[in-house]
Order: structure tokens, then C-alpha cells, then sequence
């Protein structure tokens, strides 16, 4: 797990639905329901991209692959690998750069 700082906090990272220039536009209900879950409790949930986000802001390819095999578990269409995991949920990062957030 990495200890790199990020400015945009977990929670909100994970229930972002889109961007507005710097700011995050984050699902409300979700955050409140959903932002103390682990990546892999989020993804037996059926939450796959908050989940993959998850794995992604805490730098864990340990959690990467764990969500993976939950994914896999019951996918009529396999993913390979945690690359194409990240890509299937299109991100591979968390991205710098947001200043604000706008709760809907």
C-alpha cells in the first residue's frame, strides 16, 4: 500500500460521476451509504467501479486482484488482468488537479 498523499479525499473519489473543469461531481447517496466499505466488501455489493477505485487511491494491487477474482467469480465475460479491470472501469489513477466538489 502506498502512503502517497492525495488532495482529493477517498470517499469522494470513489463516488465521483463526472468532472466540471477542476471540480468533482460526487453522487451523494452513495458517499453517505457506501464510503466506509473496503474495495472488496464494494464489489460483492456489485459496486465494481467504486471498488476498482478503491484498490486504485490506496496504490493496492493486492486489493486489485482480490476484486478481480470477485468480479470473475460471476461475470458472463471474463477480464485478464487488473489493467484491463482499470480499463473496463476507465480509469487508472486518481487525478490531481481537483479543487472542488459538488455533491448531487
Amino acid at each position: 500500500m502506498s502512503s502517497k498523499k492525495h488532495t482529493f479525499a477517498r470517499e469522494d473519489f470513489l463516488f465521483t460521476i463526472g468532472y466540471e473543469g477542476s471540480m468533482a461531481i460526487v453522487d451523494r447517496r452513495a458517499r453517505a451509504r457506501y464510503r466506509h466499505l473496503s474495495g472488496p466488501d464494494l464489489a460483492r455489493k456489485g459496486l465494481f467501479k467504486p471498488a476498482v477505485y478503491s484498490a486504485i487511491y490506496n496504490d493496492s494491487e493486492e486489493e486489485l486482484e482480490e476484486i478481480l477474482e470477485i468480479y470473475n467469480a460471476d461475470a458472463v465475460v471474463k477480464v485478464n488482468s487488473t489493467e484491463d479491470l482499470k480499463r473496463l472501469v476507465g480509469t487508472f489513477a486518481v487525478p490531481e488537479g481537483v479543487r472542488r466538489v459538488k455533491y448531487i
